[in-house]
């Protein structure tokens, strides 16, 4: 296939969390709201002249400055991001929100507000630490509409004057509905039999709509998709088809690697990716916006952190009507190292899928950068793209 015009566009945003659209915002007057997990919920973020850029660090390195801090046994992710922000690299931040989805991350949050990492010379610059729910009843939605005025719209409102209306939550939900729109359009390439986008570029192009001001990049997402609509598909087929599942996905590297060895990621489950995180939210007027996308965000939530039974076994559910949807062959299940929370999704998601649902299932843990143990991965996908096809020739199939 000829390259996508935007592709190294996009992907040049994804070398740094402070990127040209970072800068651009910043120059435009626009408040960047950094957050860390998915249950915060995006649009609240993006009010009026807010922007959420979602916190990464690429090419991670050496983690010895935040392991000091934080342990060796915390998440990668975790004590990557405490890393870069000593490192000074999220010094475009107005401001800070993370909820306790896990207290790895909280405790990294808490040691940059601990060493002053931001906000230095910023006199309205805060922190804002949100509990949210563990189930889905309307008790759970009453808390996350507390702790969203509390944490989100009165710490925005009183540092930055951001319009915090019920009319600026709808403008805003409507922004993200359109970008969501885009994002899925795009994704649903994925589900021909010879795919005209690959699991990487949708990757990449995703990832952007997380750490880039979104006004910013629609135009050229929809010139991708416009692009997308008469691109020629090349002719060669992969050798198996998996849905990736898992925690965030930040280095594009490891969707590349999974397709070098022949299986196209031909759709994602993972922290951030399109998949329920770009879902559209839909609102209704006999009801005020913040309540409904709170509620939008504690029903469907698909994060493992959620402890109730009926939310344990959905998602898995969730897991196999995406891989029969996007025709999947096989299911790779990642977790970064020492994230507790997808390590027991994991191991019970893996046997389920595996069991009840008869999906061939690699489960693997990884580093934050692939770069550091690629040969290790690349093997262990080798494998499983020749156990799934060995599986279709037994059952008489191609492989």
């Amino acid at each position: 296939m000829r390259d996508l015009k935007h592709l190294q566009y996009f992907e040049d945003l994804l070398q740094q969390a402070n990127n040209a659209l970072v800068a651009q915002a910043k120059a435009d007057g626009k408040v960047c709201v950094a957050y860390t997990c998915e249950n915060v919920p995006e649009p609240l973020l993006n009010l009026d002249r807010a922007v959420s850029i979602r916190l990464t660090a690429p090419h991670t390195g050496s983690l010895d400055i935040a392991t000091y801090y934080m342990t060796a046994l915390l998440c990668e992710p975790s004590r990557a991001l405490l890393e870069r922000a000593i490192e000074g690299g999220f010094s475009f931040a107005d401001c800070v929100i993370t909820p306790d989805g896990c207290t790895m991350m909280n405790r990294a949050v808490e040691n940059m507000e601990l060493l002053q990492t931001m906000g230095k010379d910023n006199p309205h610059f805060f922190h804002e630490y949100m509990e949210i729910a563990f189930k889905n009843s309307e008790n759970d939605v009453n808390l996350a509409v507390l702790q969203c005025k509390n944490h989100i719209l009165t710490p925005l409102q009183e540092n930055y004057g951001i319009d915090v209306s019920d009319a600026s939550i709808r403008k805003a939900v409507e922004d993200h509905n359109r970008l969501c729109r885009l994002i899925r359009a795009i994704g649903d390439f994925r589900k021909e039999e010879k795919p005209r986008i690959t699991g990487y570029e949708f990757h990449v192009l995703c990832l952007a709509s997380y750490v880039c001001p979104k006004y910013l990049i629609l135009e050229k997402l929809e010139e991708t998709l416009e692009e997308l609509k008469t691109r020629e598909p090349d002719e060669r087929s992969y050798r198996a088809r998996v849905l990736l599942v898992g925690s965030e996905v930040d280095d594009s590297g490891l969707v590349k690697l999974i397709e070098e060895c022949g299986a196209f990621v031909c759709c994602d489950r993972f922290c951030f990716g399109s998949y329920p995180g770009r879902t559209e939210i839909l609102l209704k007027d006999d009801e005020d916006a913040l309540t409904q996308v709170c509620r939008h965000y504690v029903q469907n939530c698909q994060c493992p952190r959620m402890m109730n039974q009926e939310k344990v076994y959905s998602r898995k559910q969730y897991v196999a009507d995406l891989a029969k949807e996007y025709c999947a062959d096989g299911i790779i299940y990642e977790q970064v190292k020492f994230c507790d929370p997808w390590a027991y999704e994991r191991m019970l998601g893996a046997s389920m899928l595996q069991n009840d649902f008869g999906y061939p299932v690699l489960s693997v843990d990884r580093p934050y950068n692939i770069a550091s143990s690629s040969g290790q991965m690349r093997t262990r996908v080798q494998a499983f793209v020749e156990s799934i096809e060995i599986k279709k020739l037994q059952r008489g199939g191609k492989a």
